[in-house]
């Protein structure tokens, strides 16, 4: 189902009702009436009560979650029904809760359709806005005065967001995300780590009652095939403890509030974690001059703009060859990280910056511009390449990944990434998520069938394989029209040693105030699935568009398998002692596509 916003509206904040509900509803709900939610449901149909109500074994089997089960059930009978923001807040940012939550669109799903049956909402956080929120507004604003504002709908497994003036008082933009979830706030990240560390079959497991400090990874979603994490859409994550060379994963359901399932990875025995030298200092200067502000590169006939997102990694925009418009704009979504082909669990992370983001893995130092050299060492263009990894690594379930754009001297470029490694698991999967927007507005796209080119009328997905064949260009697809080039998916061609991308390219029709991903994404795709169900194509179901002639959007999906045999390692790292100091070897497995001008 297609995504659809509205133009920005004047919101009253003198909305009587809505006022009067949030001047006594602060993030501590007041006591509750007599009148239950179970009362407030009755006669309506199971699923619409399933969408409302937590399982009856939750309080019993965490009491310490009593109080949370009892603020939802108030919300569930407020007029609004918004369980508000449970991390500290300041008055700029209560004020952009307030004002997001008085305005109708923004919380037009708060209630089933039809029957009014309250849904379980809740605002998960209340963020300043960076660059990259504004990218669908045509006005300027002064950026400290907006905020972005993110709801969970838990029924309906829905991502609301709206970006909001304090100043104006005003919601300049809003948008709903289907089948997507946003990063959890902090609270909710340590009730994770206590249901895992007071479930007794995590304790049995390790053999000890772990401590809340040793765990890892808590804030970043998950899934478990076959649970209520897969079949019903549960927000979920997945605290993880380490134990000798494998690492324990506990599962929770932040739904139901529980303990639903524990696996065990191998991640083999490494050193000590890599040094961290002025890290302080260097967060502060990536997030004063990389994540409050674009940045303007122009150099060798490129111009463009660049800057950090919240959870999108580096993001690149307006970008032009010698005068001519190329990209509206590409960044790196999701990484979506699976272990274990049969039991389908894992990890989605996001990538960002290291303050005001929940991105799993953050910023690591400032975006490097460097020198392209071919294999004769001669200068064929430059690199911008951003590092994310955790503190960490390369110690298990620590995660480094590079995001680089090439960008060559005859008009060639290439939007890549890189996983380091070292992970959860020796068996995982790793799929980056591009979003690369071509700046042309009649173009046309087209796959190669063996003999010609074949052109997409409608908006579609392809899988490349090994029975995958390619142009005498070396291109899989050629995008033609207001911009003309070949793209060539990663089988193993480029200097950087990768064992081919197996990528999903899906293309999507980019319409003007329809945000389909040109705004920072929430989590879009599950980390599991190893079809084309990734995320991209619930802009595509269940009604393609018609592509011919239109502005197109490229999403790329690589598939990496890492690998931690002696001699073939692959999307892996590992600290070992040489001369008397550990030293980190780093195994990089880079994917994505090359797009080469049509001559």
């Amino acid at each position: 189902m297609k995504q659809k916003n509205s133009v920005a509206t004047r919101t009253n904040l003198f909305y009587p009702f809505l006022f009067g509900w949030l001047l006594f509803f602060s993030c501590n709900n007041p006591s509750p009436s007599s009148t239950s939610a179970a009362t407030v449901v009755a006669g309506y149909d199971k699923d619409a009560m399933n969408a409302v109500l937590l399982s009856a074994d939750s309080l019993q089997t965490f009491p310490f979650v009593a109080e949370r089960v009892s603020a939802i059930k108030k919300s569930l009978l407020n007029p609004l029904p918004v369980l508000l923001c449970q991390d500290s807040l300041d008055k700029n940012q209560l004020l952009a809760q307030l004002i997001a939550l008085s305005d109708q669109q923004f919380t037009q799903y708060t209630r089933q359709e039809g029957t009014q049956v309250p849904y379980r909402n809740e605002v998960f956080g209340v963020y300043p806005a960076r660059e990259s929120d504004l990218s669908t507004l045509s006005g300027k604003y002064n950026l400290p005065d907006v905020y972005r504002v993110e709801m969970y709908n838990y029924g309906l497994n829905l991502s609301s967001y709206a970006i909001v003036n304090i100043k104006l008082q005003q919601v300049l933009y809003r948008a709903h995300q289907q089948q997507s979830q946003p990063d959890i706030p902090a609270f909710m990240q340590k009730l994770a780590i206590r249901i895992a560390v007071s479930s007794p079959q995590v304790q049995e497991a390790l053999g000890i009652t772990p401590a809340e400090k040793d765990a890892l990874m808590a804030s970043t979603k998950t899934a478990l095939n076959r649970t209520r994490c897969e079949r019903s859409h549960h927000l979920c994550v997945a605290p993880t403890f380490i134990k000798n060379d494998k690492a324990l994963w506990a599962i929770v359901d932040l739904t139901g509030h529980r303990l639903i399932g524990i696996r065990w990875t191998n991640v083999g025995i490494t050193g000590p974690a890599a040094a961290i030298t002025e890290k302080k200092l260097q967060e502060d200067k990536i997030t004063s001059c990389y994540c409050e502000m674009e940045q303007y590169l122009s150099k060798d006939g490129w111009q463009m703009k660049y800057m950090l997102t919240g959870s999108d990694g580096l993001r690149i925009s307006d970008v032009s060859f010698n005068g001519k418009p190329v990209l509206r704009s590409a960044k790196l979504v999701d990484w979506h990280v699976s272990y274990s082909g049969t039991d389908g669990f894992g990890y989605s992370d996001a990538i960002g910056c290291p303050y005001f983001s929940q991105a799993a893995v953050v910023a690591w130092e400032i975006p490097k511009v460097s020198v392209l050299l071919d294999d004769h060492n001669k200068q064929t263009g430059f690199v911008l390449e951003q590092v994310f990894r955790s503190e960490g690594w390369p110690t298990p379930c620590n995660y480094n990944y590079r995001q680089r754009y090439e960008f060559y001297n005859d008009g060639r470029f290439r939007v890549a990434c890189a996983s380091l490694g070292r992970g959860c698991g020796n068996d995982g999967t790793y799929r980056p998520v591009f979003r690369i927007a071509f700046a042309g507005s009649k173009d046309n796209f087209y796959n190669w069938n063996g003999n010609g080119w074949t052109n997409w009328t409608k908006e579609q997905w392809k899988e490349q394989n090994s029975a995958s064949s390619y142009s005498p260009e070396g291109a899989m697809y050629k995008l033609d029209g207001n911009d003309a080039y070949y793209v060539q998916p990663g089988h193993g061609q480029f200097q950087d040693g990768g064992r081919g991308d197996f990528s999903f390219v899906y293309i999507t029709k980019h319409i003007l105030g329809r945000d389909e991903g040109e705004n920072d994404l929430t989590t879009i795709g599950p980390c599991c699935n190893i079809d084309y169900h990734q995320g991209p194509e619930k802009f595509i179901e269940p009604a393609p568009e018609d592509i011919t002639n239109s502005s197109l959007v490229l999403w790329y999906v690589a598939q990496l398998k890492n690998d931690d045999r002696k001699g073939n390692e692959y999307c892996w790292a590992e600290s070992v002692l040489e001369n008397g100091v550990y030293v980190t070897h780093i195994y990089p497995c880079f994917a994505g596509p090359m797009f080469v001008p049509v001559k």
